[in-house]
C-alpha cells in the first residue's frame, strides 16, 4: 500500500475505534477528545512510513502532539463528569431510529474524513524531502506558538471563569476574550498557518494551505463560530459584546455604542 493510502487507513481504523468507544460509554462526544490525539497518531505514523522523513518532519510531529494532546486533555477534563455535550444530545434526540448508522457516518467517519484533508501539510512534510530547516521553520514555529498561546490561555480563562459559582449565567468577557470573542478559535486557527509555513520549502508544500484553509473554514462558518454564538446568544449581554468585541482577530475593543 502506498503512502498516502496507509495514512488512510490509519485514521479509518483509529475513528473506527472511536466509535466503539462511543457505543461502550453512550456519548458521542468523545469524538472531540478524539480529535487532536488523531493527528498526532498521523503525524508520527508518517514518520514512520515514509523514507524521505527529516528533522522538518519530526517537528511538525512534535508541534502536533503538543497541541493534540493538550487538547484532548482539555476537552476530557471538562467533560469529565457531565452530561453528554448538548449539541451531540439534541442529535440524539433528532436522529431517532437512523442514531447509529447517522452516528458512524456524520461524527466519526467524517471526522476522520476532515483530519485527512486538515492534515495535508503534515503528509507533504514528510513525503518529500526539502531542504534543511531555515527561515520558513523559524518563521512557522513563530506562528504556531501564537496560536498555541491564545488557545491555551483563552481555554483556561474560560474554565476558571466558568468554576466560579459568582459567573453562573454570565458570559466571559475578560482576559483574552475581551478581544476577542474567540480567542482558542483564533489560536486553533493560527497555529495551523504556521504548520502549513512550515512545509513551503517542502516540494509542493504549497499544497498544503489546503490544511488551514479548511479549518479555517470550518471553525469561521460551519461548526465553530457560528455553533458556539448561537449559544452565547441566550446571554442578556451577548449582545453588547458582539457590538464590541471582534468576533475572530484580536483587535482593541470598539468604541460601545
Amino acid at each position: 500500500m502506498n503512502y498516502f493510502g496507509t495514512l488512510a487507513l490509519i485514521v479509518f481504523g483509529y475513528m473506527n475505534l472511536w466509535y466503539v468507544v462511543s457505543l461502550i460509554q453512550k456519548r458521542n462526544d468523545v469524538a472531540d477528545v478524539a480529535w487532536g490525539p488523531g493527528f498526532a497518531l498521523l503525524a508520527w505514523t508518517a514518520c514512520l512510513v515514509s523514507p524521505e522523513t527529516g528533522d522538518r518532519g519530526l517537528l511538525v510531529a512534535i508541534l502536533v502532539s503538543i497541541w493534540g494532546f493538550r487538547l484532548a486533555w482539555h476537552i476530557h477534563s471538562r467533560n469529565r463528569d457531565k452530561p453528554e455535550d448538548y449539541r451531540y444530545r439534541a442529535w440524539r434526540q433528532n436522529w431517532g431510529k437512523w442514531f447509529f448508522v447517522r452516528s458512524y457516518f456524520q461524527v466519526f467517519i467524517l471526522q476522520g474524513f476532515l483530519l485527512l484533508i486538515i492534515s495535508t501539510p503534515i503528509m507533504i512534510v514528510n513525503r518529500y524531502a526539502g531542504p534543511d530547516t531555515g527561515f520558513w521553520d523559524v518563521l512557522g514555529v513563530a506562528v504556531w506558538f501564537v496560536g498555541f498561546y491564545f488557545e491555551v490561555v483563552g481555554d483556561a480563562q474560560l474554565l476558571r471563569f466558568v468554576k466560579d459559582p459568582a459567573n453562573r449565567g454570565k458570559l466571559m468577557t475578560s482576559g483574552l476574550w475581551a478581544y476577542t470573542r474567540h480567542p482558542n478559535y483564533f489560536g486553533e486557527v493560527t497555529l495551523w498557518w504556521g504548520l502549513w509555513l512550515i512545509t513551503v520549502p517542502v516540494p509542493l508544500g504549497w499544497l498544503g494551505v489546503i490544511g488551514p484553509v479548511v479549518i479555517s473554514l470550518l471553525i469561521l462558518y460551519v461548526s465553530g463560530i457560528p455553533m458556539l454564538e448561537k449559544k452565547m446568544a441566550e446571554k442578556p449581554e451577548f449582545e453588547h459584546y458582539k457590538r464590541t468585541v471582534s468576533a475572530f482577530f484580536p483587535m482593541p475593543v470598539r468604541k460601545k455604542i
